[in-house]
């Protein structure tokens, strides 16, 4: 476990230092100009250019790059071009409502896509796995702001359950969760379905009916358990993503969160945050994965941790 361990963390500074190089050069390569957007457009071109040396853009790439990278060992994310603040305090004042988000998205999601994936397999062929892969279909292939816009019609405009947008109470993450759950769910329920067909058709389990065990406890202390891996993996892909591409769900119920953060980034070319989301996003997701291959044998004995 400790050698694992300790040979993801060498696997995540490298993939960490790939995606910060290769983030660097595109953001770089990118016709908009930071000093351009900080200035305004009326300012002149002697402006712009004291604009670019103060922020060290007049360098070459290179030098740029190590020195962001010598900052980064530091624990230094730089400083926003536009708001004048460590992009480490920004992102840590978003954090939390991320982290919130997060979770609960990926509960609806795990919970949703676990049984509509297992109703699915029992009911193979019928008209039940036929009703829940067709509406994880629409599920995956459902815009975000669709949905999120579908369910803020309903339950906050409509019915007035739930509040618009805001942060703070569990009645303002109910929709914003319930959107990604909903969409998430989809690819749940059909590698759930996928991997619970496989699961019932081995003989352990041909061996369990014969021996007069219910149907209840082979599916959920025989089948279920050796399906469940699959998601366990994209659990830890998915921390990730919630961490940094939710744009869409963050901005149509005025979330605060990093999303929002790196949109209104994006927006103003400040590439000090958008570096610092995106290496945050990363991170999140080698973590993710470590958990993933650290909970793994807890579940299953025969995988083995060297």
């Amino acid at each position: 476990m400790f050698f694992l361990a300790l040979r993801r963390l060498v696997q995540a500074a490298l993939i960490l230092l790939g995606v910060a190089a290769i983030t660097f050069v595109l953001l770089y390569a990118l016709p908009a100009d930071p000093a351009r957007m900080i200035a305004g457009r009326s300012a002149t071109a002697q402006t712009v250019s004291n604009i670019r040396h103060e922020l060290g853009l007049d360098q070459p790439l290179l030098v740029q790059f190590s020195t962001y990278l010598t900052n980064l060992l530091h624990g230094n994310l730089g400083r926003s071009y536009a708001q004048k603040t460590e992009v480490w305090t920004l992102i840590t004042a978003r954090l939390p409502a991320t982290l919130v988000l997060m979770l609960a998205g990926i509960l609806v999601e795990v919970a949703l896509g676990l049984t509509l994936g297992t109703i699915a397999a029992v009911r193979r062929g019928g008209f039940v796995d036929r009703l829940v892969m067709t509406a994880s279909f629409v599920g995956v292939s459902a815009p975000q702001f669709v949905l999120a816009l579908l369910l803020l019609y309903v339950f906050a405009v409509t019915l007035g359950w739930l509040p618009m947008s805001g942060y703070g109470t569990f009645a303002h993450v109910v929709l914003p969760a319930s959107t990604l759950g909903v969409l998430g769910a989809g690819w749940y329920a059909r590698m759930v379905r996928s991997a619970m067909i496989d699961v019932l058709n081995q003989d352990y389990v041909r061996t369990a009916r014969a021996k007069g065990l219910s149907s209840r406890r082979i599916i959920f202390r025989h089948a279920l358990p050796n399906a469940i891996l699959p998601i366990i993996a994209m659990i830890g892909i998915d921390i990730g993503q919630f961490m940094g591409g939710v744009v869409v769900v963050e901005a149509v119920y005025g979330w605060p969160g990093i999303g929002q953060l790196a949109w209104q980034a994006i927006q103003q070319v400040d590439i000090p945050i958008i570096m610092g989301v995106t290496l945050t996003s990363a991170l999140a997701i080698v973590i993710g994965n470590l958990l993933a291959d650290l909970v793994a044998p807890l579940i299953d004995p025969r995988i083995r941790t060297r």
